[in-house]
């Protein structure tokens, strides 16, 4: 099975602060750090250091260099990575030293794929492949459709949550990865009308009921992972660690869940292991960077 990540790159900026900065105040920043980021770019380093097979696609200006090399020493193929003459993807991070973080996007080469670039790309996959998609880019609901044609199993990351997301096909969505403030706001009210409760168990039976042709995972920061489809439930549980940068948690869990599945580990195994590997990252400075190795996160025959 190959794996193509179809999603952002991003150049991060990231300030350490005292506190996330509120309207009209002017802070100083202790340090500033210039590092590859995009919620696609870190899945997909995600997913080669858990040992996948993995493609990622997008468009970076010459400014984003930088960001394939960085995944091709990983192992991520960038060769359906288009580079144009505008600006890569930007990302404008305040991170707090609770490690907490508050971020701005500019979209860049992410706002720029075309169709044509799309449809070439899913050329190259097909029956028994897997994409995996979120929503810092363009197009993403045709490329939901064009990939559902050629059988390509999707993964959806709806992040950041906009009003966009409402007019996907998200009954094409065979994984659907989500945190509980997306949850929440996909969940919406239950069949009588009733808000959903704010519990990730409540939001999860909404979410199974919403979407049956899909598994649903949850994550809940300290409270671990859930897992929902039909009738099922799982619960994956965190390694408590000192908490240094949140930034690209959720990523780190998503590219080890999917090849904890793939590698054939039972439900819950697959989700103690994409939580251990998200435990771990936030343990660490940085985004992609900061993501664990096969090595630390997988028992030692599956390494």
């Amino acid at each position: 099975m190959k794996v193509l990540v179809f999603g952002s790159l991003n150049i991060d900026l990231i300030f350490s602060v005292d506190h996330i900065v509120e309207g009209g105040e002017t802070i100083s920043s202790s340090s500033l750090v210039k590092s590859a980021g995009g919620k696609g770019a870190n899945q997909a380093a995600a997913l080669a250091k858990a040992g996948m097979d993995v493609y990622m696609a997008g468009k970076v200006g010459q400014d984003g260099q930088f960001l394939l090399t960085l995944l091709e020493s990983y192992g991520v193929n960038t060769g359906a990575v288009r580079v144009y003459e505008g600006a890569s993807g930007q990302a404008l991070i305040q991170l707090d030293k609770t490690g907490q973080n508050a971020i701005v996007l500019y979209a860049g080469g992410n706002a720029a794929i075309t169709i044509d670039e799309i449809n070439r790309t899913l050329e190259d996959f097909g029956e028994g492949d897997c994409i995996v998609l979120q929503n810092e880019i363009v197009f993403t609901g045709e490329i939901m459709k064009a990939a559902h044609k050629r059988g390509l199993r999707i993964c959806l990351n709806p992040s950041p949550y906009d009003e966009k997301i409402a007019a996907l096909p998200l009954d094409l969505v065979n994984i659907l990865f989500v945190n509980e403030i997306e949850g929440a706001a996909l969940a919406g009210s239950s069949r009588d009308g009733e808000p959903v409760g704010s519990r990730p168990p409540e939001i999860l039976g909404s979410l199974t009921g919403r979407f049956p042709k899909a598994e649903i995972i949850l994550t809940a920061g300290r409270e671990g992972a859930y897992y929902g489809f039909g009738d099922i439930r799982e619960r994956g549980n965190i390694v408590d660690v000192p908490v240094v940068d949140t930034t690209g948690a959720g990523d780190t869990f998503t590219g080890y869940f999917i090849a904890a599945r793939y590698k054939q580990y039972p439900l819950q195994a697959a989700l103690d292991i994409a939580c251990k590997a998200a435990s771990l990252a936030v343990s660490r400075k940085g985004a992609m960077e900061a993501i664990p190795l096969a090595v630390e996160v997988f028992p030692p025959e599956e390494r």
